[in-house]
C-alpha cells in the first residue's frame, strides 16, 4: 500500500495511526498516517477542523490516533509537503495508505497521481476518460470531492472543460494558491 503499489484488500486497522498539524502557505494542514502511509490530509486545520476530522478518522480507520508530530510515520511527509510549498519538489514520493477510499473514486485518484503531473491540469471529462468510463465526469467530481489526501494526490489540478477552475473542498482561494504556486494561474494580486 505506497504510492505506487496497489493493494485491492481491505486491510486489518492498523497498528498505529499518528496525526500532527504543520503550517502551509494555505494554512493549517492536519496530516495523519498508519503503518501503511500516509493516509489523510485536511484543509484549514483549526482546533475544531482538527476534532471533528480525527474523530472521523478514528471510527473509519477502527484505532485510535495519537498526536505525533515528530513520528517516523509523518516526518517524511511533513518534508515533502515543505519542500512543495518551498518550491523545491514537484512530486510526491511517500507511502500512501488507500484504504479510505474504494472502487471508482480509488481508481480515479490512483490515475489523478500518477497522471498529472505538477503545472498540469486535466478536465473531469478527460479523467473519467483516462479510466475507460468516459460519460462519468460528475462521478469524477465526486471523487475529487472524497479525496482524503489532497496536496499530495492533486484534486486541485481538475478543472472544468470551459476552462473554469471547477469545485474544491478546500475552497476556490486554496485551489487558486496550488495552482499559482504551480505555474497554471498567476499569483493573486492580493
Amino acid at each position: 500500500m505506497n504510492a505506487t503499489g496497489p493493494s485491492e484488500t481491505t486491510p486489518a486497522a492498523p497498528r498505529q495511526a499518528v496525526w500532527a498539524v504543520v503550517r502551509s502557505d494555505i494554512g493549517p494542514l492536519l496530516l495523519a498516517a498508519t503503518d501503511a502511509g500516509l493516509v489523510n490530509v485536511v484543509f484549514h486545520a483549526t482546533d475544531a477542523v482538527r476534532d471533528k476530522a480525527l474523530d472521523r478518522l478514528g471510527s473509519r480507520l477502527g484505532t485510535e490516533l495519537v498526536e505525533a508530530p515528530d513520528s517516523p510515520l509523518l516526518a517524511e511527509a511533513i518534508r515533502q509537503l515543505a519542500e512543495y510549498f518551498a518550491g523545491r519538489r514537484r512530486a510526491f514520493d511517500v507511502p500512501l495508505d488507500w484504504s479510505l477510499i474504494t472502487g471508482f473514486n480509488r481508481e480515479v485518484l490512483r490515475e489523478l497521481f500518477a497522471g498529472v503531473p505538477f503545472g498540469a491540469v486535466v478536465g473531469y471529462g478527460d479523467l473519467a476518460h483516462r479510466v475507460g468510463q468516459p460519460g462519468a465526469a460528475q462521478a469524477v467530481g465526486m471523487a475529487m470531492g472524497s479525496n482524503p489526501l489532497p496536496v499530495v494526490v492533486p484534486c486541485h489540478r481538475v478543472v472544468e472543460r470551459d476552462g473554469g477552475i471547477g469545485g474544491f473542498g478546500g475552497g476556490l482561494e486554496t485551489k487558486r494558491k496550488l495552482l499559482a504556486l504551480e505555474g497554471v494561474l498567476p499569483e493573486p494580486l492580493f
